[in-house]
């Protein structure tokens, strides 16, 4: 199962930008991979790792935005949860 955990966030590292990536989806890998996922009343999912916390601006449809992914890639680079350092 964890092989389906990993694509799901190789979808945030994808070149070109991927705008098809499911919300549920990447948050069931991200808590997989020990990320804990909040949803706030002011729609945002704020994640919580290690000791370091990001808001994420939730779509209005079941996929990230463009801009989004960006974002949440940068955080994941920033806590080392890249592709390659999955198991």
């Amino acid at each position: 199962m964890s092989h389906k955990h990993k694509a799901k966030i190789e979808k945030v590292f994808s070149h070109p930008i991927s705008a098809n990536i499911d919300v549920k989806k990447l948050f069931s890998a991200l808590e997989h991979y020990g990320v804990e996922i909040d949803i706030s009343k002011k729609h945002k999912a704020i994640l919580h790792y290690k000791d370091k916390e990001f808001a994420l601006n939730l779509p209005h449809s079941d996929h990230l935005t463009k801009d989004e992914v960006v974002n949440l890639r940068h955080f994941l680079e920033e806590m080392g949860l890249t592709p390659e350092n999955l198991e």
